[in-house]
């Protein structure tokens, strides 16, 4: 993408109105073309270079334009962006700077006075080095209070100055884990992430009871997502739900600060509560989730899509499929240039999905329109992304009867996941794809007890009970029923949900 036109993205209605009154403001002159040029970025204009100069002997002077309006955008979004998330921050920093110097100047109770809102803002949008300097200061001049509570204020810093070292030892961690994370996600690296965990958390003496907050309960949440999402088995992260649904309960949103990581956990709990099967939870979370997206926000533009896929996919488990399949559509026409196309990407193998399991010819045309290489879905979206979408595309073969293309694609997807699948010890893909050969190559084999015993035996693993992975085994079960695969599913999960009641 085009990197002026991937700045504007960030930028709503409001904001590019701004940027122009922006520009001219800053233009010395009446013949400057950046505001045409944005205008023409807008629209998706290929003929840019004519339109602006009327001939492509001007490459250079288009070219020295575009560096302009791409530093102008720079200068505008970073004083933008001061302006939204920092404004809090700063005006808690401006006080101790006024503090410091009325201090300074004999001005004691009005210096004070500053310091002690300081000291508020900075406690309430968790700015610890910010804060430490404040108690730093009043500590210094404490001997010209009339009453210093020099102990209280001694805990106070010391306090704070170990929370500042827990967040210290806290982003460290975070920062091994994701980067450890990357390479398991997108590079199929073999890591016990179990043990990574543990061990990392326990070398740095965390304790995160002591530094929850938004933000390191978003980041502990985002480790808990992908944990799960590897091993493809959400009730390990059961015990985060309670806590963190007690936590943004008693917690307010005070500031833009907050609401990135507060619109994040929301996102995280609507997903955790959906792969557990508590469906009617994680509804709610969404609806609150895009209650705090203003309309034309970034917020919005970043979760709307997401918010679609979710919602979809609650329906769908619950058994109202035709209108998680109508609320799936609505989201992939609601998405724009500006739209991630990873999110794109989740919603179009989640209609292929849908349609799989509905017997819907569709899946084929659907699943085309994937049209990015493997390679580039195992960078972007991620090997077992990849992987499931390798499995829909052999079984909607199967399904609609191109038997001979099934063959070819099992043979293609064994010899580029086969090795991977083995050496990270993922048997129900390497058993599941055993079992789809069988069919394959006698679809007899369907009224075969032990092909049947296979299948019943899988179904009740204990690691295969998420929600995806049970839609790929009530496919096959539905070549021994003869009903749907989608009422094979929702059969399967009745009885995971009965199992996990007992």
């Amino acid at each position: 993408m085009d990197s002026i036109v991937e700045l504007i993205s960030v930028l709503d209605n409001d904001d590019i109105k701004d940027f122009k009154s922006f520009l001219k403001r800053k233009n010395k002159r009446n013949d400057v073309k950046n505001i045409r040029l944005l205008e023409i970025l807008e629209t998706d204009d290929i003929n840019r270079l004519k339109k602006l100069y009327g001939s492509s002997k001007n490459k250079d002077a288009y070219h020295a334009l575009r560096k302009r309006l791409h530093d102008s955008l720079l200068l505008f979004i970073s004083n933008k962006t001061f302006e939204r998330d920092n404004s809090e921050a700063h005006e808690a920093l401006r006080l101790l700077i006024v503090g410091r110097f009325l201090l300074e100047n004999d001005l004691i109770k009005p210096g004070f006075k500053c310091l002690q809102r300081a000291e508020q803002k900075a406690l309430l949008l968790e700015q610890f080095s910010l804060l430490n300097e404040i108690l730093q200061l009043r500590l210094q001049y404490a001997y010209v209070e009339s009453r210093p509570n020099l102990e209280l204020l001694i805990d106070r810093l010391m306090a704070n100055q170990h929370k500042m070292q827990q967040e210290v030892k806290f982003q460290i961690a975070y920062a091994f884990l994701r980067v450890e994370l990357q390479d398991i996600h997108l590079k199929g690296k073999i890591v016990d992430l179990n043990r990574l965990v543990i061990d990392t958390i326990g070398k740095y003496d965390i304790s995160l009871r002591q530094l929850l907050s938004f933000k390191s309960l978003y980041q502990l949440l985002f480790i808990a997502n992908e944990y799960a999402t590897i091993h493809q088995n959400y009730a390990l992260v059961l015990s985060f739900l309670k806590t963190s649904d007690e936590f943004i309960t008693k917690q307010k949103v005070n500031s833009v600060h907050h609401l990135f990581y507060y619109l994040h956990i929301l996102y995280y709990l609507a997903n955790f509560n959906l792969r557990n099967r508590l469906f009617h939870e994680s509804l709610a979370y969404l609806e609150q989730l895009i209650a705090g997206c203003s309309p034309g926000s970034v917020h919005r533009v970043q979760f709307h899509l997401r918010y679609y896929l979710l919602k979809a996919l609650n329906y769908h488990y619950m058994g109202e499929g035709a209108k998680a399949l109508a609320i799936l559509r609505l989201g992939i026409q609601q998405s724009t240039l500006k739209s991630n196309e990873t999110d794109i990407a989740d919603l179009q193998l989640c209609l292929v999905m849908f349609l799989t399991q509905f017997q819907d010819k569709l899946a084929l045309a659907e699943l085309r329109k994937l049209i990015r290489t493997d390679a580039w879905y195992e960078k972007k979206m991620g090997m077992l992304w990849t992987i499931r979408k390798g499995l829909l595309e052999i079984l909607i073969h199967i399904q609609f009867a191109d038997i001979d293309l099934a063959i070819s694609r099992v043979k293609s997807f064994k010899r580029r996941y086969k090795k991977y699948l083995e050496t990270v010890r993922e048997g129900r893909v390497v058993n599941f794809l055993r079992l789809v050969e069988k069919y394959l190559q006698n679809p007899s084999v369907v009224k075969n007890a032990v092909f049947i015993t296979d299948i019943e035996v899988m179904a009740d693993h204990a690691e295969n009970q998420d929600l995806f992975v049970l839609g790929f085994i009530a496919w096959l079960k539905s070549l021994v029923t003869s009903e749907s695969p989608y009422q094979a599913l929702l059969s399967l999960v009745r009885k995971s949900e009965l199992k996990k009641d007992q």
